[in-house]
């Protein structure tokens, strides 16, 4: 028992000194005083536990489906590793092809298409976010209790401040409200000459926190902080959303060690930043441990969307990359690590999706949904849990009605049932549909030592006939996308066809303004935040008002 007792002190003493558990984390640091611990301890041993429990949604950004360990990765991955195996693998979970489309679908519950953001992501500059009428899974989770927090990256919109991430349900926020920016000084340019300040405390540029600390860590620290100061016996939602992998492709010193035989310099760089990204996992899941969460928490880990390959990430042996329908966009890493499960160290191969969150996540906490929400979602903890089917027999992957258009394409193509020049790819059982130009459609194999540079890669392209536009795929038998069935199987494709034309009687309108020249950080202060005053739209409103009762009245008067 000494030895063991001695072992736990020297990795604890070495966590200290090589990583970044520190003492401020263990909760001995400035803001959580030890009488502040004592009195948080005093006060746990009276409070009743609740039956409601802990989430924590930790959700990377651009990790491929080949980058973590057990996919077999030579990036090393021991934290996610054993969070997996200990828990539920999710080998048959797909997201959306990019940043705010995931986002946008895990906290409503909802496809693009019935949000308006069905095009693209939501830039800096353009006066849009998730629109105000959608109800929030914070929103939903604080009606029955919860206390919800988000630390790490919004890209929901930010114009209007209706839109900030503490309107929409969350009672803390720290982090960017950006798609990107420098991990070290939080500055982002999204064109020459348009470039502001990214971290955010709430609805206030974070100028106190900008320490030069590397996002991936300061992050850690303040879900560590938020960790020691809530009472454990409240249930607590936690939202991390990490900015790593994505680029720019940042990562401290120290994670390079492991690395410095690949040659690939953005491979290289890539792998320093997901060590960094493990470890932080790592310390988030001693915090659950350390300050009572664990035991009644349920953690879900999930990639956004797959890896860029030319930005160090790798999708092998999937198809497509990054803001492709191909799977190598949309399929994603994901597993569940809970003491609450049933069958854990197993895996699920049933078919979910990122919008599964939404009901899935109320339920567990015992809320509620309004049977007036359409939600796209479906509950599949039991299918997580306990290995039975799931409720999800298909997924629509986008309908995008404004991306560039198949040449080629025709309502002739799609059997008079759909415009083959459209965007769009459906998932119906083990079949998988693709119509109009899908992406990036090349096969990236593993490049971590090729000596070509990070400019020339060996991909397997393939020369489609002239004209197709229209692709059929048994996802289930063909997982990589090799084998077309469109011509073998007409009658497949005119079924998939049908239910793309019926998904797409439901879609609102797309919502993907142009920018707004009052974006500019200049005229900010310096920082990307809320431009759009409430009270200019009410002038406005009030003057064409005004008129209009002049008109009215000289109508009137002429009438006379």
């Amino acid at each position: 028992m000494l030895a063991v007792g001695v072992l736990a002190g020297l990795s604890v003493l070495s966590l200290l000194t090589y990583g970044y558990l520190s003492w401020d984390s263990l909760g001995l640091g400035p803001g959580v005083t030890e009488a502040t611990r004592t009195g948080l301890g005093e006060e746990l041993g009276t409070g009743a536990p609740s039956s409601q429990p802990h989430i924590i949604f930790i959700l990377a950004d651009d990790q491929g489906f080949r980058d973590v360990g057990y996919h077999g990765s030579e990036i090393r991955t021991p934290t996610l590793d054993k969070l997996a195996a200990e828990g539920v693998k999710l080998e048959n979970y797909y997201v959306q092809p990019m940043c705010t489309p995931s986002r946008s679908q895990f906290i409503t519950g909802k496809y693009q298409i019935h949000t308006g953001l069905q095009h693209s992501i939501i830039r800096p500059t353009q006066p849009n976010c998730l629109p105000l009428d959608n109800v929030t899974l914070p929103q939903k989770l604080k009606e029955v209790g919860y206390s919800t927090h988000m630390v790490g990256k919004w890209h929901l919109g930010f114009y209007r401040r209706e839109c900030m991430p503490t309107q929409r349900g969350f009672d803390t926020f720290f982090g960017s409200l950006l798609g990107s920016g420098d991990y070290y000084t939080h500055f982002k340019c999204d064109s020459p000459g348009i470039c502001g300040y990214d971290l955010y405390e709430n609805d206030n540029a974070a100028w106190d926190h900008d320490n030069g600390i590397y996002s991936t860590q300061m992050y850690t620290q303040k879900v560590q902080q938020i960790l020691a100061s809530h009472n454990p016996s409240k249930p607590i939602f936690l939202y991390i959303a990490y900015q790593a992998v994505h680029s720019p492709l940042q990562a401290p010193g120290k994670y390079f060690e492991h690395y410095r035989s690949i040659n690939n310099i953005n491979r290289r760089r890539y792998a320093a930043m997901l060590a960094c990204l493990d470890e932080a996992i790592n310390n988030v899941t001693l915090a659950l441990k350390k300050y009572g969460y664990y035991d009644n928490s349920i953690i879900i880990y999930s990639s956004d969307n797959g890896g860029q390959p030319m930005a160090g990430g790798s999708n092998w042996p999937l198809r497509g990359s990054k803001g492709t329908y191909w799977e190598g966009g949309i399929r994603a890493v994901g597993f569940v690590h809970s003491p609450l499960l049933k069958n854990k160290g197993s895996v699920c191969k049933e078919l979910v999706h990122i919008t599964d969150w939404f009901p899935t996540l109320i339920t567990l906490a015992e809320g509620q949904i309004d049977e007036d929400i359409q939600l796209d979602g479906y509950d599949i903890w039991e299918t997580i849990s306990e290995g039975r089917r799931s409720p999800r027999v298909d997924i629509l992957h986008n309908i995008d009605p404004i991306y560039t258009k198949a040449k080629n394409g025709s309502w002739a193509a799609g059997y008079g049932i759909w415009n083959t020049a459209i965007q769009s790819a459906i998932r119906v059982n083990h079949w998988k549909l693709l119509t109009g130009n899908p992406g990036y459609s090349d096969w990236v194999p593993p490049q971590a030592f090729s000596n070509a540079g990070p400019n020339r890669w060996h991909n397997e392209r393939v020369s489609w006939t002239a004209g197709k536009t229209v692709w059929l795929f048994n996802i289930t038998a063909d997982p990589y996308e090799r084998v077309d069935l469109s011509a073998k199987y007409p009658d497949v494709v005119k079924q998939l066809l049908r239910r793309l034309s019926q998904f797409n009687k439901t879609a609102v309108p797309v919502r993907y303004p142009p920018k707004d020249p009052r974006s500019n950080p200049k005229l900010n202060g310096g920082v990307w935040g809320p431009w759009f005053k409430e009270d200019e739209k009410k002038k406005k409103s009030d003057k064409s008002k005004g008129a209009n009762k002049q008109k009215k009245n000289k109508n009137k008067k002429k009438a006379n």
